[in-house]
């Protein structure tokens, strides 16, 4: 990124415009809250809030044209192996296109998709109508999803989202954790003979997915006693035909997905089996359109200043490159949307969290920042102290949706009335001036106004930007997950990094393997712990072994 010319200007930009404050740029140009604003549809982008000008724009634009965005755009659209290091086709957006063919080495992959679509409608479909039952005749009542990563953290957000569209009357629950805290806490409110769990993992080995599946598998067999009846409860997301077999799952409730779609970006695919038996087909269907929707605005706008999720992007490319603010907060003013910034933090963070470019170089300036968030009327009460009135400047996306016919319009109108006030005093702040002369309206004597005031006083000049939605509803939920999975692609294609591998977590996993064979290969009945494999640890990780093999043995 550093090689381009847009950057150097850019860094020079920074040094021209850093000490002009947000509320001079209102004052600058009364109209800014509209002419730094976009829609598509009826999803409103407000990004008036930042520390941005026109020219700030026109040059972010340039970096992303000099990065060659929109030839990479269409590269992942039309299925070429943009995945560099592990040499795979990024075609999560084939999901929910309505384009008849996409070919990929020769075959048309929207044939696959349809198919697996279809399978899960059809099984949707026998499950409502009481067509599949539990072995004992019974309806199905609860579903539980067991996986981990993006096989668990997309149906989680959509199904907390969307829970009002559930018409089936079914319950659904979801295990990722390998405490087994979580599993049997899970399993104690369930009967085995209306549950139906389902089983996400490509490759049907990941660890803490097996562990819990088969944990799973034991409890409904207690209870069952006939390994024949796992077809009628068991179910899995997998390309893994002959595992799935031999765990006792019927091939035919097996549902595919494929290498080209990363699990971070997999909701819309077999993974969101979930989603569709909580919500039904059709409303899942909405989910695919309205993302789709944001897919063709993101391919088709090639004016960038008009791209929602390109100017989204590179804002925080301006604030995490220029001003070197390392954090962005994801603020849902909505209870359904609590799940989105842990949604968001895996998106951006596992796609984004890279140090070499796509070459396999060092790179020299920040990539992803830390992503986090909350309930943000919660956070209100939490955290947002420390951003009025902390020493960093935390970058916000706050979001809200402009009716609920779920709730109430009491609710609603102060749930709006606090995301708008808490952007307008992130932005305006106040002055020891102004908090002086409010204190001392309310009574308070010269002292000690002199001194609260010093206290009640806000900095302000902190940026943030309102994603106002019309309602959270299928379409509109997928729409947001699509401008966030953009926003990302287009961060990383400036930065220069492959946003679809995650190689920075597989060592962890790997010295799991090691350590976790120390722990139940070794006999501890002393304070010596002897074994060729534990010498292989540093001190500390071998006293930490220690310790717990001495607890538990």
């Amino acid at each position: 990124m550093k090689e381009y010319k847009a950057f150097q200007l850019l860094q020079q930009h920074y040094l021209d415009t850093h000490k002009t404050t947000l509320v001079e740029l209102f004052h600058q140009n009364p109209e800014r809250g509209t002419q730094f604003s976009l829609q598509h549809k009826e999803l409103f982008f407000d990004f008036s809030k930042n520390k941005i000008t026109d020219k700030t724009l026109e040059l972010l634009i340039d970096l992303a044209s000099q990065s060659n965005l929109l030839d990479n755009i269409e590269a992942m659209f039309s299925g070429q192996k943009i995945n560099n290091t592990e040499s795979k086709a990024v075609l999560h957006t084939a999901l929910r296109s309505y384009e008849q063919k996409i070919m990929l080495d020769g075959h048309n992959v929207c044939d696959d998709i349809q198919y697996v679509l279809n399978k899960m409608k059809a099984f949707s479909e026998r499950l409502h109508n009481g067509e599949h039952k539990g072995y004992s005749g019974k309806h199905i009542a609860d579903i539980v999803n067991i996986g981990i990563g993006g096989s668990d953290l997309g149906p989680v957000l959509a199904c907390t989202a969307l829970k009002p569209y559930c018409n089936s009357g079914l319950k659904v629950h979801f295990i990722s954790s390998i405490d087994g805290y979580q599993i049997k806490d899970t399993l104690s409110g369930l009967n085995p003979e209306t549950t139906l769990f389902i089983i996400a993992s490509k490759t049907f080995t990941t660890q803490e997915t097996i562990t819990n599946a088969n944990t799973a598998r034991k409890w409904f067999l207690d209870y069952a006693k006939d390994t024949r009846y796992i077809k009628h409860h068991f179910v899995a997301v997998s390309t893994n035909a002959d595992a799935v077999a031999a765990f006792g799952i019927d091939p035919n409730n097996m549902f595919e997905f494929w290498d080209f779609v990363g699990g971070r970006y997999s909701m819309f695919s077999a993974i969101g089996l979930s989603i569709i038996l909580y919500i039904g087909f059709d409303n899942f269907k909405q989910m695919l359109d309205g993302a789709n929707e944001m897919d063709k605005h993101y391919r088709d706008t090639t004016n960038l200043r008009q791209n929602i999720p390109v100017v989204l992007a590179l804002i925080g490319i301006w604030y995490n490159n220029f001003y070197g603010y390392t954090t962005n907060i994801i603020s849902p003013y909505n209870t359904r949307l609590t799940k989105f910034p842990s949604y968001v933090q895996q998106l951006e963070m596992e796609s984004n969290g890279k140090s070499v470019d796509k070459d396999g170089k060092s790179l020299e300036y920040k990539t992803c920042p830390v992503i986090w968030g909350d309930s943000a009327i919660n956070g209100q009460h939490a955290y947002y102290q420390l951003l009025h009135q902390g020493t960093s400047i935390n970058p916000m996306d706050i979001i809200v949706s402009l009716s609920d016919k779920f709730s109430n319009k009491e609710h609603n109108d102060i749930l709006i009335a606090n995301a708008i006030a808490q952007a307008e005093a992130f932005m305006c702040g106040r002055s020891v001036t102004a908090a002086k002369k409010e204190l001392l309206n309310l009574g308070c004597n010269e002292a000690n106004s002199g001194f609260l005031s010093k206290h009640k006083s806000f900095t302000g000049n902190r940026p943030s930007n309102m994603l106002m939605l019309p309602e959270i509803s299928p379409y509109y939920l997928g729409m947001l997950i699509a401008l966030y999975e953009h926003k990302t692609f287009t961060q990383g294609v400036i930065w220069g990094v492959n946003s679809f591998d995650q190689m920075g977590v597989e060592l962890g996993k790997q010295l799991a393997k090691n350590i976790y064979n120390d722990i139940t290969s070794n006999d501890i009945n002393n304070d010596d712990i002897t074994g060729d494999e534990l010498l292989k640890h540093d001190s500390s990780t071998n006293n930490l072994i220690k310790r717990y093999l001495k607890r538990n043995t």
